[in-house]
C-alpha cells in the first residue's frame, strides 16, 4: 500500500494529523498497535486547557523570546480551536464549555495564581482570580483558598474525542488500521517503508506520534522522556441532590499541590478524581485509599462513596516540561512530551505537523524541530516521582487540613 503520509499512533496527535491531511486531499494512514485512544489520549483527565504547564516567562527563558512567542501564541487559543474542531466535525464527546479552575491548595499558592494570571494576560489569555467564597460557589468545596478561572476552557470525554477525530478522518478518506503494530520502519529512495504485521506500507512522509506509548518496534532513536503514572477514580453517577452541591457549574478543576489532583464531572454525573501515582503498581492500595480520603476531604457529602471505575495512564514528561518535535530523516518527524497537557497541544501539534509535512515547510509548526533530545536518568526519575507520590498519598490528606477561614489577601 502506498500513501502520502503514514502516522504511527492513534491518539490526539495522530488522529488530528490524519484529519488535517485528509482535509488537504492527501492519502493518509494511521497505524495503531492497539485501538484508537488506547494510550494516554483515551486515559486523559479531560480538561481542555490552554498552553503548557510552565509560566509564560519561564518558557521565554528556556526558548528565547521569538520561539516562545511562536509557541505561546499557538497555544493561547487552544481551547477555542479544539471546540471549533469538535463543532465542525460534529464530534459527540460530552463537551462542557463552562471553564476550568486552577485551585490554590494552600494560602501561599494564591500568589502563584496571581502571577499566572498576570503572565497569561501577556499571551492574550484573560483569566479571573476568584476569592475563597467565589471558589466555593463554583466548585462546591470549602477546601480551597482561591482559584484561577479560565472561562474559555472546559472539559470533554477524552476517549470519545479521540475516536471522534478518527471517525472524522475516515469520513474524509483516511485509513485507520487498529491492532496493527509496526515492527520496523526505514527510509529509502522512494520514501519510507513500514513493516506492519508482516505487510509493507510505503509513505512519502512519516509522523511518529506514539508519545508515552512507544512500544513494539525497532526504532534506532526512541523518544526520551520521564514516564509518569496518573491514576483516576470515578464514582457511580451522583444523585440529583448531590449534583446541586458538587461542581454545580460543571467546571473542571486541578490544584497547585506538588502532587497534583484533578476532578471533574462527566455527563452521567460521575465525579472523576485523579492524581499522580500508579494505581496498578506495587503501591496501588495506597493510591486507592488516598483517593477515598481525598474525595471526602474535598466533598464531605461524598464520604463513603465507592469508586465504580478506575484506570491509569502514562504521561511523557520532559525535563523542561515542553513538547518536542524531532526531525528523524527526510520528510519525517517524531513528536512527544506533552507532560500531561495532551488535548490542546496534541490537537494543535498534529494538525500543524500534517500541514508542515505536506507542504514541506516548518512555517505551520508552533515549535521548530530539533535533531535530538536527551533525558538523563529518565527511568530513575520516573521511579523518584512515583515514590514521592506514594509517600505523600500515604500521609495525606493530613488530619490537620482545614478549609480557609478568611478571604486571602
Amino acid at each position: 500500500m502506498d500513501v502520502d503520509l503514514a502516522v504511527i499512533g492513534g491518539g490526539f496527535t495522530g488522529c488530528a494529523a490524519a484529519l488535517e491531511a485528509a482535509r488537504m486531499g492527501a492519502k493518509v494512514a494511521v497505524i495503531e498497535a492497539h485501538t484508537v485512544g488506547h494510550g494516554g489520549s483515551g486515559r486523559n483527565v479531560g480538561l481542555v486547557n490552554a498552553g503548557v504547564w510552565l509560566l509564560p516567562e519561564t518558557v521565554q527563558k528556556q526558548l528565547g523570546p521569538i520561539a516562545a512567542k511562536r509557541l505561546l501564541s499557538a497555544f493561547s487559543t487552544g481551547p477555542e480551536q479544539v471546540f471549533d474542531l469538535i463543532a465542525r466535525e460534529e464530534i459527540s464527546c460530552e463537551v462542557s464549555r463552562t471553564g476550568t479552575v486552577h485551585l490554590a491548595h494552600a494560602p501561599a499558592a494564591v500568589v502563584e495564581l496571581h502571577d499566572r494570571q498576570r503572565q497569561s494576560a501577556q499571551t492574550g489569555r484573560q483569566l479571573e482570580i476568584l476569592s475563597a467564597a467565589q471558589t466555593r460557589q463554583i466548585t462546591g468545596s470549602q477546601l480551597f483558598h482561591s482559584g484561577l478561572y479560565d472561562p474559555g476552557a472546559g472539559t470533554i470525554q477524552p476517549l470519545a474525542y479521540v475516536r471522534g477525530l478518527a471517525r472524522a478522518a475516515q469520513r474524509r478518506g483516511a485509513y485507520i488500521f487498529q491492532h496493527s503494530p509496526v515492527t520496523r520502519f526505514k527510509s529509502g529512495r522512494d520514501g519510507w517503508r513500514l513493516t506492519v504485521r508482516g505487510h509493507q506500507l510505503r509513505a512519502d512522509k512519516l509522523l511518529i506520534a506514539t508519545n508515552a506509548y512507544h512500544e513494539g518496534f525497532d526504532d534506532p532513536q526512541p523518544p526520551k522522556f520521564v514516564p509518569i503514572s496518573y491514576s483516576q477514580f470515578a464514582t457511580a453517577p451522583l444523585s440529583a441532590d448531590l449534583l446541586q452541591t458538587v461542581l454545580p457549574t460543571l467546571a473542571g478543576c486541578w490544584d497547585t499541590a506538588l502532587v497534583m489532583s484533578s476532578f471533574r464531572l462527566d455527563q452521567a454525573g460521575r465525579l472523576i478524581l485523579g492524581a499522580i501515582g500508579n494505581l496498578h503498581g506495587a503501591c496501588g492500595r495506597i493510591h486507592h485509599d488516598w483517593a477515598r480520603r481525598k474525595l471526602a476531604q474535598i466533598f464531605p457529602q461524598l464520604a463513603g462513596q465507592r469508586f465504580q471505575h478506575n484506570w491509569r495512564g502514562t504521561i511523557a514528561m520532559t525535563r523542561d516540561h515542553l513538547p518536542k518535535i524531532l526531525s528523524i530523516g527526510h520528510n519525517a518527524y517524531r513528536v512527544f512530551g506533552y507532560s500531561g497537557r495532551g488535548i490542546c497541544p496534541g490537537t494543535l501539534f498534529g494538525t500543524a505537523l500534517a500541514e508542515a509535512l505536506l507542504i514541506d515547510s516548518t512555517a505551520p509548526l508552533p515549535l521548530l524541530p530539533t535533531r535530538s533530545h536527551t533525558e538523563p536518568y529518565a527511568r530513575l526519575r520516573g521511579r523518584y516521582y512515583e515514590t514521592g507520590a506514594t509517600a505523600i498519598h500515604a500521609l495525606s490528606p493530613a488530619p490537620w487540613s482545614r478549609p480557609p477561614r478568611s478571604e486571602p489577601k
